[in-house]
């Protein structure tokens, strides 16, 4: 009976992870997104932690990355980052990083060493192929160029290769400056603009659906949903699941495997 359970617990294990990823894009490669909030250097900073943060995440996982869009800050840390996450499930897991993450420290840029709360946001989108059709038309398009800069672009060219749309209808920006070619660079900030696209509709359709619930649920990219306090005291809470732990390093260091596991498992 013993030696059963064992097999038992790597089938619970099984299905546990068939319900966690069973959404209809959870096995697709990922784009994930980060912007700094409001506040200076400080949120650039903090943006630049969180960044690092989902690199050393998708490492761990096995997961290859490549950066599409690199802003830099003045003068310490990113206005935004934009990179794609290739493996199995990438976008599966990363989804339930979706929104805004806030920071709690002493800042290292302010003389008087004051605490400081800083917030930036995390979009994550899977990757779609042609077989979605999304339909996106060229007089609703705005495309500037621009010269490639910083990690996601320092190797590039000197010509003004990057490619920056802006979605005239919804407002939304998309940028790529990875490839050495503008015709490159285009191609992959459609593809970009495609999975956004996609992405905004499918939440209209749930909002709408749960319009319809007794019990629905806020459905928001503008919601904090973890919090990282490094002063006075050291925790991070995700305040959807309840999910703590005081080991701050590790998760600053993509150790996120169990705030992931913890969300997808609520079936939120």
């Amino acid at each position: 009976m013993n030696g059963l359970i064992p097999d038992l617990e790597k089938l619970i294990g099984k299905m546990e992870f068939a319900r966690m990823l069973s959404g209809p894009h959870d096995t697709r490669n990922a784009l994930l997104s980060i912007n700094a909030g409001a506040g200076g250097t400080e949120a650039q900073d903090w943006a630049d932690m969180v960044l690092r943060m989902y690199l050393r995440y998708c490492e761990r996982k096995g997961f290859k990355t490549e950066f599409t869009d690199y802003q830099p800050a003045d003068e310490a840390g990113i206005k935004s980052a934009t990179f794609t996450v290739t493996g199995d499930y990438a976008y599966g897991y990363l989804k339930a990083e979706i929104g805004i993450h806030r920071l709690v420290r002493i800042s290292p840029y302010d003389a008087s060493a004051r605490r400081h709360t800083s917030f930036c946001s995390v979009f994550v989108f899977p990757e779609l192929d042609d077989s979605i059709e999304i339909d996106i038309e060229e007089k609703d398009l705005k495309v500037d160029t621009f010269r490639a800069s910083g990690a996601g672009g320092q190797h590039i060219n000197k010509t003004d290769s990057a490619i920056r749309i802006t979605h005239i209808p919804t407002g939304i920006i998309v940028a790529c400056q990875n490839e050495r070619s503008q015709h490159k660079n285009r191609a992959t900030a459609l593809k970009q603009l495609k999975a956004r696209l996609y992405e905004q509709e499918m939440r209209k359709k749930e909002e709408e659906a749960a319009t319809f619930s007794e019990d629905k649920k806020e459905i928001s990219c503008g919601s904090q949903i973890r919090s990282y306090v490094l002063h006075p005291y050291r925790m991070v809470k995700d305040h959807r699941t309840g999910q703590e732990t005081g080991n701050t390093d590790a998760v600053l260091d993509g150790e996120l495997d169990p705030f992931v596991e913890a969300y997808l498992l609520s079936g939120k």
